[in-house]
């Protein structure tokens, strides 16, 4: 047999020799297309096709009779009609060779796989760590029937290669050791739609002289001890600071949430008929007792309306991000489960599972039209069918409460329970600035 090996046969070279060979005759096909395409146009636009000089109308010489004149333009309308025909037959032809052109890139997108597909121009060059969460992994027992392949691929946001610097930063350290404490740039990545983040093979720090928390109910309405938490990213650095901020001057994100003897512990107590201010009493009244148990409270502060739902036996997961704050850790030091998602997240629940969600003032008019629609659109999945969306205290301009968001929530397709409307008063009656709050129903059928 001489010097021929075995490797020579082995049926995964051999089956990528055929890829290969598959992709470069899609390639030539796709390069036939386009040729025809160009020339097309071409011969229909340039010397050698329709000349559209020769319609333009001319103007009869002088001394034509009616009939004569009449025969030109006859003719001159026969052209077109040629012409118009042949268009349509240009359009036809080309339609399909489009329809031809996607079906091919469509396939040759296949046959490049996804993690090529993801960008693995850039993943060939990125350290071991950050590569690994980046490309697909092998499964060790070959193809999985439920998977559907034989590879597991990270979970990791598509605008991740988008900042690669700040990814890369996000993925330095050392494997095994202290993670670093970087919570500003992971929310600055998922602020930027780096979401969600990747894994990381490090432990985070924890904090010194840790104090176990109050026992519940007690931690619902107590401050935590300062060692409970890192205070490295935030301004202030204990919680008298932050139960004080909103006397210091400052524009900070729910600037008087972590003082609980102060607004906090009359949030959603009253209900005012007619007003804005809805009460969790009255709104569960508006299911049958006890079928309101579980829910969402979306960008939720310190965690208050979960724990007012906690003290009537409802469940609430409360999403908030760490901005100008320690929200998460607070959260769960009241005994409460906190969320760390942005408002573009897909909602990690499954279809028609919730009997509530809750949002006061995140979901308003700073958000762009298309983000907003996704985000309710996405309330209404996660909902059952009866489940209640408590829309509290949107903000928004007058004039884009009847034009935007009003022919939004009615396409989305909920039933009005509760809607009211009203000028935002604190700002001068002048301007116009509007809340509105409602309680929404998802259709039963």
């Amino acid at each position: 047999m001489g010097n021929i090996r075995m490797d020579d046969y082995h049926p995964k070279r051999g089956a990528n020799q055929q890829q290969q060979s598959r992709r470069r005759q899609l390639l030539k096909v796709l390069l036939l297309l386009l040729s025809t395409n160009l020339l097309t146009f071409y011969l229909f636009s340039g010397n050698g096709g329709i000349r559209w000089v020769d319609y333009a109308p001319r103007l009869p010489p002088l001394g034509w009779d009616t009939t004569t004149l009449l025969r030109e333009l006859n003719a001159t309308q026969a052209k077109l009609s040629d012409s118009q025909a042949q268009l349509v037959e240009i359009h036809r032809r080309l339609t399909t060779s489009n329809s031809l052109l996607e079906v091919l890139l469509t396939e040759m997108r296949r046959l490049q796989g996804p993690t090529e597909a993801a960008g693995s121009s850039w993943a060939d060059d990125l350290p071991a760590e950050a590569k690994l969460v980046v490309e697909a992994q092998k499964l060790p027992l070959g193809e999985n029937p439920k998977f559907g392949s034989d590879k597991i691929y990270p979970v990791l946001g598509s605008a991740c290669a988008r900042y690669q610097e700040e990814l890369l930063q996000y993925m330095t350290y050392e494997v095994g050791g202290e993670c670093p404490v970087d919570d500003v740039l992971a929310q600055r990545l998922m602020l930027k739609g780096c979401e969600p983040l990747p894994r990381r093979r490090c432990r985070p720090k924890s904090p010194l002289g840790y104090v176990e928390p109050s026992p519940l109910p007690a931690s619902l309405w107590a401050t935590p001890p300062d060692t409970s938490i890192i205070w490295e990213p935030y301004s202030c650095k204990n919680y008298h600071c932050l139960e004080n901020r909103r006397h210091t001057p400052g524009v900070y994100d729910c600037k008087d949430c972590f003082e609980l003897s102060f607004r906090e512990k009359s949030r959603w107590l009253d209900d005012t008929p007619g007003g804005l201010d809805y009460g969790i009493d009255a709104v569960l009244a508006a299911r049958p007792r006890g079928t309101i148990r579980i829910g969402l409270d979306i960008g939720g502060g310190v965690g208050t309306f979960a724990t007012r739902m906690w003290e009537r036996n409802v469940t609430i997961v409360t999403s908030s991000l760490n901005l100008d704050g320690p929200f998460n850790n607070f959260i769960a030091s009241r005994g409460l489960v906190p969320l760390h998602i942005t408002v573009s997240h897909r909602l990690p629940f499954f279809d028609g599972t919730l009997d509530i969600v809750h949002s006061m003032h995140i979901l308003s008019n700073w958000m762009p039209d298309a983000t907003l629609e996704f985000a309710v659109y996405d309330i209404y999945r996660v909902l059952r069918p009866g489940g209640l969306f408590w829309l509290d205290h949107f903000f928004c301009l007058g004039s884009q409460l009847n034009t935007t968001y009003i022919p939004m929530l009615e396409r989305i397709g909920f039933g009005k329970l509760r809607w009211d409307a009203g000028r935002k008063l604190d700002r001068g009656a002048d301007k116009d600035e509007w809340y509105l709050s409602a309680l929404l129903e998802k259709p039963m059928a």
